[in-house]
């Protein structure tokens, strides 16, 4: 990863931003799209480092297909405001040294807010992809970010139809809003098409697909569902009854961990604990489950789009598309409703959803002309 330098340079620069894992498999499509042949501007990759594991490695940027980030700002951070602050003091170094012309975020991370402000402030054009969403729940913190985000940003890269709707009711011009699909689904297939080679690799997905009959998985991290003892409580009351039926396989993640070790709570018989899994590894397993458990919202996209039966845990979802059309059923934290559904699936009459329009794998195909056209424009001002 390179020192920040200024450079002279005669093409027109985007910058495409990411800080969590999620956001990376969001843009890698991206910068795979623009490496096949010239699209008329240069681009590099910023690591804001709001998430840096050890699983941020160049292992994780190969198998996306990637090169690794040219710029590291290793943020970090305790509080989500303390986190956006340094965010944004260290992009906008960044900005003010590379001046590019355009500014690309994705999704709805701490990251996506403060870039997309600094961005704005340096009178940079703003493209932002998975604009629209909209859960209408401001308790989430993503939904802050997606707002915020929204309103600075000059281009619109949409997922789904309501998101089209939401942009048109919040007052944005049509020629700005872009329905191109899903680039995390471009990633999705991307990386289910390479499985196979890799399954040799994959062994602690393997033993547990191996080693049980038949499961599900469970995903639970959102701070709704975890950081309350109450209701932390009562979901686990739920997994408890569908885990009588039958194991369900729970990657833990660090902050459901401390809380359940906070709280004095177990895990119910029948619910499997692992530590938290690789993109691969987890794919690997899910994509074979009965069903999937979560609170997660790309989940709920990766489900539909592999046709897997989800479960919400909650009560609201920013992604209608995958209870209208895909396979996802919110059912919050009823255990009658959850046990009832699960059951159903596991009768053989879970819900059958379809495949949303263009999430066929190409969404960042269409990104790239999109953007090509905006950066010549740029590059003539």
């Amino acid at each position: 990863m390179s020192a920040i330098s200024v450079r002279r340079r005669e093409r027109p620069l985007c910058l495409l931003v990411a800080g969590a894992r999620p956001n990376f498999m969001k843009v890698a499509p991206i910068i795979r799209a623009l490496r096949v042949g010239d699209v008329g501007f240069d681009h590099r990759l910023v690591h804001t480092g709001q998430h840096y594991d050890d699983e941020m490695s160049g292992v994780f940027f190969r198998e996306l297909g990637i090169p690794e980030p040219e710029f590291s700002l290793r943020a970090g951070g305790v509080t989500q405001a303390e986190q956006t602050a340094r965010i944004m003091t260290a992009f906008e170094r960044v900005c003010e040294q590379q001046r590019p012309e355009l500014v690309l975020v994705v999704g709805d991370v701490n990251s996506t807010l403060a870039c997309a402000i600094v961005a704005k402030k340096a009178r940079t054009g703003l493209a932002h992809v998975e604009a629209g969403l909209r859960s209408r729940d401001l308790s989430m913190p993503e939904e802050i970010n997606r707002i915020v985000t929204d309103a600075l940003a000059d281009d619109f890269f949409v997922t789904e139809r309501s998101a089209i709707d939401n942009l048109r009711a919040e007052g944005k011009p049509e020629s700005a809003i872009h329905f191109v699909g899903h680039t995390m689904i471009d990633n999705l297939l991307y990386q289910e098409a390479r499985l196979e080679e890799r399954r040799a690799l994959l062994t602690r997905s393997e033993e547990l697909r191996h080693s049980l009959p038949r499961y599900a998985v469970l995903t639970l991290h959102r701070p709704a569902n975890v950081d309350d003892r109450d209701r932390l409580a009562h979901l686990l009351q739920a997994l408890g009854r569908v885990a009588r039926e039958i194991a369900i396989v729970f990657p833990v993640h660090p902050r459901s961990a401390r809380n359940l070790q906070q709280f004095g709570l177990t895990l119910p018989q029948g619910v499997v604990p692992v530590s938290p899994l690789s993109y691969m590894e987890f794919l690997n397993l899910w994509r074979s489950a009965s069903f999937v458990l979560t609170d997660s919202g790309g989940l709920q996209e990766e489900t539909t789009a592999l046709g897997v039966p989800c479960l919400t845990l909650r009560d609201n979802t920013e992604r209608p598309v995958t209870v209208e059309e895909g396979t996802n059923i919110l059912v919050g934290t009823d255990p009658e409703l959850i046990e009832r559904e699960a059951s159903r699936i596991l009768r053989g009459g879970g819900k059958r959803g379809r495949r949303p329009p263009l999430w066929d794998g190409r969404a960042a195909e269409r990104i790239v002309p999109l953007l090509q056209r905006r950066l010549t424009a740029a590059g003539h001002d």
